[in-house]
């Protein structure tokens, strides 16, 4: 079912967030504060995602979106892409049984194509096998970003409407990379860097953002419960004033 969105409707507004974006910064800065490779951050970031996988089944939320590999990161030095490409592949390995014996559906979005074919296979049969479950989904952006993923969507809708002079917003959501999930209530970025850099532009319009300095790897339980306070003491008003917040609601 397609989303729809924030700037279009007022979503409902919960206590704990439905959906949570990270950018899981700071594997790296993490590893050389320990004189380790830069890789042995990106491992132990691995521990990181599977601990705040279970603490976000256990808070009741619904969508986990992670940052794990931009579109810009081919940029880096070609032994660490190699090395987080290896990664991947070990993790999609020895998690994937893992969370479907949770009731985690997998999803991974962004531009496959530059992967390799053994990647890409893991990746589809990792979809398929995880595709019923709804105690969590995890959608993992993998050579994503957020141009990207608008670009896409338009060619996608200009295709199927070739002789349309104009279109609407709600034509282009079901064509983005992430119309089956709600767009995130929270966005957290780990690292102390203070950027969207490219991640769900179109999405994060009305997300409350939340920035902490901790590296990815140190980002615990007690980490993620300080952020989801911090979202509670947020006022969601969606263009309302904050007297609409105060007013009963009509029964029907």
């Amino acid at each position: 079912m397609t989303q729809s969105s924030s700037t279009q409707q007022v979503p409902v507004v919960s206590a704990v967030p439905n959906h949570i974006a990270i950018i899981m910064d700071g594997n790296g800065r993490w590893a050389t504060k320990r004189f380790l490779p830069r890789v042995a951050g990106h491992a132990k970031g691995v521990e990181a995602v599977r601990n705040i996988v279970e603490a976000c089944i256990e808070r009741g939320v619904e969508f986990l979106t992670l940052f794990a590999f931009s579109s810009e990161n081919w940029r880096r030095p070609a032994d660490e892409v190699s090395l987080l490409m290896r990664l991947f592949i070990t993790a999609l390995d020895r998690e994937v049984s893992r969370m479907h014996a949770n009731g985690i559906r997998l999803k991974v979005v962004g531009d496959l194509s530059r992967f390799d074919a053994k990647l890409q296979s893991m990746i589809a049969q990792a979809e398929r096998k995880t595709a019923a479950n709804k105690r969590l989904t995890v959608t993992i952006c993998a050579n994503y970003g957020g141009r990207w993923d608008v670009m896409q969507g338009v060619n996608k809708m200009v295709a199927l409407h070739p002789d349309a002079t104009a279109f609407s917003e709600d034509q282009l959501t079901p064509h983005l990379s992430m119309a089956y999930a709600p767009e995130p209530d929270l966005f957290i970025r780990t690292g102390g860097e203070q950027r969207i850099s490219n991640f769900l532009l179109w999405q994060l319009a009305y997300t409350e953002l939340y920035f902490t300095e901790t590296f990815w790897p140190d980002f615990d339980l007690n980490k993620l419960d300080d952020a989801i306070a911090s979202y509670q003491q947020r006022e969601r008003r969606f263009g309302r004033t904050s007297e609409q917040l105060l007013e009963p609601k009509i029964q029907t």
